[in-house]
């Protein structure tokens, strides 16, 4: 048998347990830090995460509008979650929804100014919220370091990459 750190040994080695209390920490901050800041959203503007989300990524995209294929992805919703929450914020007069000129099956979903007044409103609690939750508990580390890491692992291999949304299997 080859020597544990053989490089042509292909079996998984198990983590330490420094790596190991991280995947478990990451894991909770994965499904309890969306929920904290969705809380707060909630409950000091009766807006949940999702629809700030939303209207953010429409507002750094240039034009102010996106493909609705693009924002579920950047959202991380299905196309019909999609379709479902450009609804919800189009009756609300926050995004207005528009067919391509050029090709009637692609359809966008473009920020309205009434839509940037409330992320304008709706910003600084996000921050208060992301800073509470989270960036307040990373005293210490090195954030770049952090970010490129998280980066590293977001892309290129992730689920979206190979045409998957980001939802859980049932």
């Amino acid at each position: 048998m080859g020597d544990v750190n053989d490089s042509t040994d292909k079996r998984p080695q198990p983590l330490s347990a420094a790596e190991e209390a991280v995947v478990r920490a990451l894991s909770r901050v994965m499904y309890a830090l969306p929920r904290a800041i969705d809380l707060d959203m909630r409950r000091e503007l009766q807006m949940p995460l999702i629809d700030y989300t939303a209207l953010m990524h429409l507002s750094e995209a240039r034009d102010r509008r996106l493909r609705m294929s693009e924002l579920a992805t950047a959202c991380e919703l299905s196309l019909s979650g999609m379709s479902r929450l450009a609804g919800h914020l189009e009756s609300q007069g926050l995004v207005r929804r528009v067919k391509s000129d050029k090709d009637a099956r692609i359809a966008y979903a473009v920020l309205t100014d009434a839509g940037f007044a409330q992320l304008e409103e709706a910003w600084p609690i996000n921050l208060a919220s992301v800073r509470r939750n989270f960036v307040d508990h990373l005293n210490g580390i090195d954030l770049a370091m952090l970010a490129k890491a998280f980066q590293k692992t977001a892309t290129p291999g992730d689920a979206l990459s190979e045409g998957q949304t980001g939802q859980t299997p049932s």
